[in-house]
């Protein structure tokens, strides 16, 4: 796949992303960070439960951005490669990661 390399260490397949996708990847994942660690600080506080659920709703919806915007750039390079490359396996791999990610 372009842009992908196979790790060193492991079977685990690895993306060079350009610098302006990482940082954007990276700022969502530590807001959400944050987010979780409000939550934590509610729940030692004792704060009241629809509050938390509030929050906890707030963080689901950030996850479900943050892989929307993953699912998007994955298909735009990634995918595409591979389909360019010939290598239509890469649709099998995107439909079970959609199966998963729908359980």
């Amino acid at each position: 796949m372009s842009g992908e390399k196979e790790c060193c260490a492991c079977s685990e397949k690895r993306k060079d992303r350009s610098p302006e996708e990482y940082r954007d990847l990276i700022n969502r994942l530590s807001r959400i960070e944050g987010q979780v660690r409000g939550i934590k600080a509610m729940v030692e506080r004792g704060a009241y439960c629809p509050d938390i659920l509030i929050q906890t709703s707030a963080v689901n919806a950030a996850l479900n951005s943050f892989s929307k915007v993953l699912l998007a750039n994955h298909i735009r390079t990634c995918v595409t490669n591979d389909i360019r490359e010939g290598n239509d396996e890469v649709v099998d791999e995107l439909v079970a990661t959609l199966q998963k990610m729908m359980k």
